[in-house]
C-alpha cells in the first residue's frame, strides 16, 4: 500500500503535471470506486481547474476551482499513471481524467482505493480523524515522546495506526523500527526517553530517504519517471524474509502482528 513515501513523491510529480490545468472529461469504469453517479460526477468535473494538489497521511487531495476536492485513497494495490495514453488498455483503469492538451491522469488498481468528489468542509472533518504529519514541525521529539507514552499496544501497529501518525504504513515502520533497533512487538508506552529519541530519529531519516528515492512501489507515473519505486531495492528488512540482515547476517524474521506482517532481524532487534 503506498505510504507518505509513494504519496509524496505522487503529490510533487502531479503539482507540476496537472496544477492550473483544467480538466475536459471523465471516465468512469467502475462505479464503485466514486461517490456519486457516473454521469453526475463526469459533467461535475468537466470544465474544472485543479488548482493544486495536497496530500494528508496516505490520502491525496485534488482542490478544485468550484471549491470542491478530489479524494483519493489507493489502498492495497492502487497506483496513478499519467500521459498521452495509460501503459494498459483504458478498461484497466477504474477512472480517467483527460486534461486540455489531450494528457489523462489514469486511476489504476482501485479496487478498495476510491476517489470520491466531496466539499472543502467535507474534507476537512475527514481528515481531522488524521494524527500529525511525521515532519509536522509541532510534533517535536518531545511531543513524540508523550504520544509514545499515552500508546497502548505494540510498536509496529502504533506507527501503522493513522490516528498516532498519518503516513505510516507496513513498509515504514518495519524499517523505522529497524533503523532505530527497535524490536518491533516492543510496548509502545514502555520505551525509554532514549529509544523513543532514536525512534523519532529513525522515522525522519528514513521517510526523507524513501521519499527521496521515489518510494518502494514500482509504478512510475510517466513513461520518462526513472525514479519511482527506487527504494524498494534499499529496503532493508521488508519482505525480506530469511535473507541475511545487512548489518549483521542474521536471518530476518518474518511474523504476524495485528494482522499484518512484520520483517526484523532477531539479532539488531532483541525483543526485551
Amino acid at each position: 500500500m503506498p505510504e507518505y513515501p509513494e504519496m509524496e513523491h505522487y503529490r510533487t510529480q502531479l503539482s507540476s503535471l496537472i496544477g492550473g490545468r483544467k480538466i475536459s472529461g471523465a471516465a468512469v469504469n467502475r462505479a464503485a470506486t466514486i461517490n456519486e453517479p457516473e454521469e453526475e460526477f463526469a459533467a461535475a468535473l468537466a470544465g474544472r481547474t485543479v488548482l493544486f494538489v495536497e496530500r494528508r497521511g496516505k490520502h491525496l487531495l485534488f482542490h478544485l476551482d468550484d471549491g470542491n476536492r478530489l479524494l483519493l485513497h489507493l489502498m492495497l494495490g492502487g497506483w496513478l499513471a499519467y500521459g498521452e495514453k495509460g501503459p494498459k488498455p483504458d478498461s484497466h483503469f477504474q477512472v480517467i481524467l483527460t486534461f486540455e492538451g489531450g494528457d489523462s491522469l489514469y486511476f489504476g488498481g482501485l479496487r478498495l482505493g476510491y476517489l470520491h468528489r466531496i466539499s472543502a468542509k467535507t474534507a476537512l472533518e475527514l481528515m481531522k480523524e488524521l494524527g500529525p504529519e511525521p515532519f509536522d514541525p509541532r510534533l517535536t521529539p518531545e511531543a513524540f515522546r508523550k504520544r509514545l507514552a499515552s500508546k497502548r499496544g505494540r510498536l509496529k501497529p502504533a506507527l501503522t495506526d493513522q490516528k498516532f501518525i498519518a503516513g505510516i504504513g507496513n513498509c515504514y515502520s518495519d524499517e523505522i523500527c529497524f533503523e532505530a533497533k527497535l524490536h518491533p512487538a516492543a510496548a509502545a508506552n514502555a520505551l525509554s526517553d532514549e529509544e523513543a529519541e532514536r525512534l523519532y530519529r529513525a522515522m525522519h531519516k528514513v521517510l526523507a530517504e524513501a521519499k527521496e528515492a521515489g518510494g518502494y512501489m514500482d509504478h512510475p507515473l510517466t513513461e520518462d519517471d526513472r525514479l519511482t519505486g527506487g527504494y524498494n531495492e534499499r529496503c532493508l528488512v521488508y519482505d525480506r524474509p530469511n535473507e541475511p540482515c545487512l548489518a549483521c547476517g542474521t536471518p530476518i524474521r518474518q511474523e504476524t502482528l495485528g494482522g499484518r506482517k512484520m520483517f526484523y532481524c532477531p539479532n539488531c532487534q532483541r525483543e526485551a
